[in-house]
């Protein structure tokens, strides 16, 4: 299943989450899942998430303090992978009616555009 087929307003904890098989996974552990997004935007596209709902970033608070650490430990890790393969990384999540899916969702990024 591809997000192109999807039409409710949480992608992450609908299908992502609970069907890492059908994705390309980077990472997975108790707390965060990283894979290439199903829709990249760049030539290479990372998707990291919090396996627990959390609604954005501004939305966080002192109990998801495990989770953001886990979350910005692995980011940290997946940009350095793309920064070190193909020479320069992004690092990018949205906010309000900016962000598609509910859910916090931080992009890593390289290359041009698709």
């Amino acid at each position: 299943m591809t997000s192109d087929l999807y039409s409710g307003s949480d992608f992450y904890c609908d299908v992502a989450i609970p069907h890492p098989e059908r994705l390309d996974v980077v990472h997975e552990d108790e707390l965060v899942l990283a894979y290439h997004h199903t829709r990249p935007f760049w030539e290479v596209h990372i998707a990291v998430v919090p396996k627990r709902h959390i609604a954005s970033l501004s939305s966080v608070t002192a109990e998801d303090g495990a989770d953001m650490r886990a979350l910005f430990q692995t980011v940290q890790a997946v940009a350095h992978a793309v920064e070190t393969e193909h020479g320069a990384a992004g690092v990018l999540t949205n906010l309000g009616n900016y962000q598609d899916s509910k859910h916090l969702h931080i992009h890593v990024y390289s290359g041009p555009r698709c």
